[in-house]
């Protein structure tokens, strides 16, 4: 997620991370296959899941692996 640019919806395809960061994440709603969209890239990221806004730290970013959002994986 660290090198997604700001304004990008992504869907999280793999959380690698710990086994306790990983549960935090998706506590917080961030588990594989949920769309998020990257709001900004300051000294942290601040995202946006389930119409909360998060910050993560680069290093958390770098443990979350997403893919772009397209039109044909975009709900109807």
């Amino acid at each position: 997620m660290s090198r997604v640019a700001a304004g990008t919806e992504v869907c999280i395809k793999q959380l690698a991370a710990s086994p306790e960061l990983r549960a935090r994440l998706r506590e917080l709603g961030m588990g594989e296959q949920r769309r998020i969209k990257l709001l900004s890239r300051q000294a942290n990221l601040i995202c946006q899941v389930c119409n909360a806004r998060f910050g993560l730290s680069e290093e958390v970013a770098e443990s979350i692996w997403v893919e772009p959002v397209t039109r044909d994986t975009a709900p109807d």
